[in-house]
């Protein structure tokens, strides 16, 4: 176990190295900081001496080692286009974010697993077909399209939601959450859900295949004619081993949820870190660019590697293949 928690963790040293050099090269090559600050009037003096106190005029390798140091605390300089520390602004939208993707997260599972099982226990039924066609809705239809659509209906015609914005927030410590207000849910609904569908959808369809092809296995054969009842066979045995692939699925979801609910809060306004990128690419705000770069491969890289001890702890395969090696 220990030796595959160190490898697992050289690995993730490995990739976020890599992932460092790339933001490090935004740096290097997407414009240069030191005009974004003095601006296009500034002369050459004060450029020469700018960069020198930025560190911009030593080797490579030794601006890439310091990015690497102040990275590793959490310093990604200040914001071109805000005049702010960069950490300060991750601090400030994170909490939206994470926020949005877990309730996104818990809807999917929450909905998309019992449908998964019912459309694989009753296959042929009517609300199994509705199931799968709704599914393939979700799949297809592209998540502004959703948002919009949401908008439409719920804010618009039926005004029962409102469209942009976190809503009332509660400041505990540097962290904000509308989780504790009334206000604060009303606005989560409509962006969790868009978030949220794609995943239930997939979650759903990955459910009834798994299901499917774990009732065929000779273990579930063996557990009927012992004489168990479905209840016992269908929950006790089959959808529990249904659940290990769907777990490391969802873990990896999870992750993308937060790195990717860039449509979601630009389309709700939603003040997370997806907006805030939106704005930095549109303005060429490297730091902001590069932090989230690296925020969010650490989170991807943090989630795999929870997911494969949750992986190694479920599934007793996989102590038996490390113990035999």
């Amino acid at each position: 176990m220990f030796a595959f928690i160190l490898r697992r963790l050289i690995q993730a040293v490995i990739v976020m190295v890599a992932v460092a050099f790339v933001a490090f090269l935004l740096f290097q090559y997407v414009g240069d900081p030191v005009v974004f600050l003095l601006g296009q009037d500034a002369t050459a003096e004060q450029i020469r001496e700018l960069r020198a106190d930025l560190g911009l005029d030593q080797p490579f390798i030794v601006q890439f080692w310091h990015f690497l140091v102040n990275a590793a605390q959490g310093e990604f300089g200040i914001s071109l286009r805000q005049g702010t520390s960069v950490s300060r602004l991750i601090a400030e939208r994170f909490p939206a974010t994470l926020e949005l993707a877990l309730i996104a997260a818990l809807l999917a599972l929450a909905i998309g697993i019992p449908m998964g099982v019912y459309a694989a226990l009753r296959r042929g039924t009517f609300l199994s077909q509705v199931f799968m066609m709704v599914s393939l809705l979700g799949v297809s239809l592209p998540t502004f399209l959703i948002g919009i659509l949401l908008i439409l209906v719920f804010a618009v015609w039926l005004g029962w939601f409102p469209s942009f914005g976190r809503g009332e927030v509660v400041s505990m410590g540097w962290w904000s959450t509308g989780l504790l207000t009334a206000k604060g849910w009303h606005h989560i609904t409509m962006p969790a859900v868009t978030l949220a569908i794609f995943q239930l959808t997939l979650i759903m369809r990955l459910v009834r295949a798994e299901m499917l092809e774990v009732l065929r296995t000779d273990y579930i054969k063996f557990a009927r004619a012992r004489g168990l009842s479905d209840r016992a066979v269908h929950f006790g045995h089959a959808l529990k081993n249904t659940l290990v692939p769907v777990m490391t699925i969802t873990g990896l979801q999870l992750g993308g949820l937060i790195a990717f609910a860039i449509i979601t809060e630009t389309v709700f306004q939603w003040p997370g870190m997806g907006l805030l990128f939106i704005q930095a690419v549109t303005f060429a705000d490297i730091p902001v660019m590069a932090a989230y770069l690296c925020l969010i491969a650490l989170i991807f890289v943090v989630i795999n590697l929870i997911v494969d001890l949750l992986y190694f702890a479920v599934d007793p395969r996989l102590r038996v293949d490390r113990g035999g090696h």
